[in-house]
């Protein structure tokens, strides 16, 4: 092993421990993974910039566009409004037609807005049907997910791949080159999740609901005790409004400071902050009661909680949002979002390290909100929360709608018959589908996520500096070294079960990046075809099941569904091992040797 390899592999590895701690964001340690290979000298400028204009990079932010369009023309809202008598065939009805349209639309559009659009729908099942968020959220998630991998443009790690593959001076992944297979882990996952899956999925029914707002749990919030209150220094055992209001206070803190352990003896005192939790019903009551004011972000005007045009809503953060480690305080919330008041967060039990307003919050956090109709559209327009109250859908423009289905069916055709490269069709097709109006030049700046734009651009200087010092070629020729001797396909599905470890712990896109050019050594070592083990390691990479963490879309669901991390473990790992005996047998079926 060389100087110059050892270098390589301790900054890669430093990358891959500050992914898992998730200490800093994804993108973050992507380009800064990128300027430690530009200043040892690993990387020169032109390749350690090359990852902005790879082609895979420029054609995900193109189809972040597309599907933004896409959603814009409304026509998508017409089935979250049927869902509900999908239900009254049947849940199994329900589950297959909910997996089979995310999958559908993931096949062709970003994921991580498909499950967007479906998940309030699949929520508010919860009021109308009454069926549990969590029974449908997974397989909303892996349905999205099985969805992805069937097609080229499914997922951004599917662009990846087939970008790095043309960077290594083979040929592109075709624009349905993958569906056959994907289409087999496709059926392979639903079966699974219409029968195991069904049964495993957890049974954890939502509270009590307030209007026509859903509600998904229990938020931890906080009231200050004033002048007024009838019982001043009184303990908690014969506080009646608590009674009354089932409030159970987790903490006080005095006036002064100072934190005060909640036993039934300790006396409610002027000034005291209580948190406590609690459903939503419970805390619009709270401010009716004489004494008693909850505390948000800011001080509260007593008009902030009397206006009755003010209603609660509860908003998630979703996994690329720029509000992800940044407490309420610090980011001015109210001024943020036009006069939005936030009330309430999903309980965590780290919370109670700090004050409601100073704490960090995470991707997946939901947010219980006052606000108006009016000022609700702050976060209805935002990307950085995913509002989960029913919402007015977008109006149909039928002109528009139709000439943006027409512009995708251009992109997907002229790509797949090759006429122009993938990169070239989505390009011209998110400029077309602006100067058709379906959406606006400032829309489309929003649509694209940025993050994984710098993400990208980033984790390509981590195979690209593998493979010029001859790190991923030192990688492969070890593993053939000590699994080549089984044959091809053995080590193709060692290097299967590799990436699909690997993505349930990291990005899927940081995962993607490593493996590949090291499948190519491999390939290249064992003297056989190269797009077995590649596809392998598209596949694996994105069939992330086990780890709330592993995949966005994982993310999104893990608090509306009231899930656990063992929910992922159990559900997803014998999905995970079906799936890799599949790949086995089923990916050099479809890409010989």
């Amino acid at each position: 092993m060389t100087f110059e390899i050892g270098l390589v592999f301790s900054i890669i590895g430093l990358a891959v421990i500050l992914f898992f701690t998730e200490k800093f964001t994804i993108d973050t340690v992507s380009i800064g993974v990128m300027v430690m290979f530009l200043l040892t000298g690993i990387l020169d400028v032109e390749e350690g910039l090359s990852g902005f204009s790879n082609s895979a990079t420029i054609t995900v932010a193109a189809m972040f566009v597309v599907s933004a369009a896409i959603f814009n023309t409304g026509l998508l809202d017409s089935f979250t409004q049927k869902l509900s008598s999908q239900a009254g065939k049947g849940q199994t009805h329900l589950l297959l037609t909910l997996m089979l349209f995310a999958g559908f639309l993931s096949a062709f559009i970003n994921d991580t807005a498909v499950v967007a659009l479906l998940m309030p729908a699949v929520i508010r099942l919860n009021k109308t049907d009454n069926i549990p968020p969590s029974k449908l959220l997974m397989p909303l998630s892996f349905g999205a997910l099985m969805g992805g991998i069937c097609t080229l443009l499914g997922t951004s790690t599917n662009i990846l791949v087939s970008g790095i593959v043309q960077k290594a001076g083979l040929p592109p992944f075709g624009v349905f080159e993958m569906s056959l297979m994907g289409l087999v882990f496709f059926a392979t996952g639903l079966i699974y999740m219409l029968t195991i899956g069904r049964w495993l999925t957890p049974v954890r029914k939502a509270k009590s609901e307030l209007g026509e707002s859903i509600q998904l749990g229990n938020y931890l919030s906080e009231l200050v005790i004033l002048q007024d209150y009838e019982q001043l220094n009184e303990p908690l055992t014969k506080q009646k409004v608590f009674e009354k209001l089932c409030i159970k206070p987790l903490q006080i803190i005095r006036s002064d400071g100072r934190k005060v352990r909640v036993y039934p003896n300790t006396a409610i005192q002027e000034g005291d902050i209580i948190r406590f939790n609690c459903d939503k019903e419970t805390i619009e009551k709270i401010k009716t009661t004489t004494g008693i004011e909850l505390k948000a972000d800011l001080k509260w005007l007593e008009e902030n909680i009397t206006d009755e045009e003010e209603r609660l809503y509860e908003a998630l953060v979703t996994p690329n949002s720029f509000l992800v480690n940044k407490s309420i305080k610090t980011l001015n919330f109210k001024k943020l979002y036009n006069q939005v008041l936030v009330i309430g967060i999903r309980h965590r039990s780290d919370m109670l390290d700090s004050l409601l307003a100073k704490t960090a919050l995470r991707a997946g956090d939901i947010l219980l909100l006052r606000a108006t109709e009016d000022s609700i559209q702050a976060i209805e327009s935002s990307d950085d929360l995913l509002l989960l109250s029913e919402t007015k859908s977008h109006p149909v423009n039928k002109i528009k709608s139709i000439l943006t289905l027409v512009v995708l069916a251009l992109i997907i055709g002229l790509a797949s018959f090759e006429v122009f490269p993938i990169v070239v069709t989505a390009v011209a097709g998110a400029i077309t589908l602006i100067m058709l109006g379906s959406l606006t030049t400032q829309q489309a700046y929003k649509a694209i996520d940025w993050k994984v734009v710098l993400m990208l651009a980033g984790v390509l200087s981590m195979g690209m500096a593998l493979e010029k010092t001859g790190g991923a070629q030192l990688i492969g020729t070890s593993i053939v070294d000590s699994v080549g001797h089984y044959g091809p396909q053995v080590v193709m599905s060692a290097l299967f079960g590799l990436t699909f470890m690997m993505t349930n712990v990291m990005s899927n896109n940081a995962t993607a990046a490593l493996l590949a050019p090291i499948a190519i050594s491999i390939a290249t070592a064992l003297d056989v075809d190269s797009r077995p083990m590649l596809m392998a390691v598209t596949f694996a990479a994105s069939l992330s099941f086990m780890t709330p963490m592993g995949y966005q879309t994982n993310t999104m669901i893990y608090t509306p569904g009231n899930y656990k991390f063992r929910d992922y473990l159990k559900i997803g790992t014998p999905l995970n091992l079906i799936l890799w005996i599949v790949a086995t047998f089923g990916i050099p079926y479809f890409f010989p040797f």
